[in-house]
């Protein structure tokens, strides 16, 4: 019998959230409050279990997010505890930081902050 490979699930979130970068100059834009619409996609790598033909269910990668989705959803980042100061890669290792001990097998997150720009973490 051939040996099941590896494989990898993607589970993407969507949250929109308002932040300011207090770090940046005053002159920066990002200074300044400002919204975006972020797409997190949420990797995850394993076995097929044959007893239910899947790696992972994509309903516990959702359970797992619904605790920080609530906390991160329309609401100002910065007055999150730990994202004082919410760039993308503070707010992805965060989100890292949270998911990780929930999804066995967690590799890698990757976060969207608009079409051209994104944060690769890996932990």
């Amino acid at each position: 019998m051939r040996e099941q490979g590896v494989h990898k699930l993607v589970h993407t979130v969507r949250f929109e959230s308002a932040r300011r970068l207090p770090k940046t100059p005053p002159t920066h834009p990002c200074h300044n409050v400002y919204g975006l619409a972020f797409y997190l996609d949420i990797h995850v790598v394993g076995r097929v279990d044959p007893a239910t033909g899947w790696v992972f269910d994509f309903a516990e990668i959702e359970r797992a997010m619904k605790p920080l989705y609530d906390r991160i959803d329309h609401h100002y980042l910065n007055d999150v505890e730990g994202l004082e100061n919410p760039t993308s890669e503070v707010l992805v290792t965060w989100l890292w930081d949270h998911l990780q001990p929930k999804l066995p097998g967690l590799v890698k997150l990757v976060l969207r902050e608009n079409d051209v720009s994104r944060v690769i973490y890996r932990g």
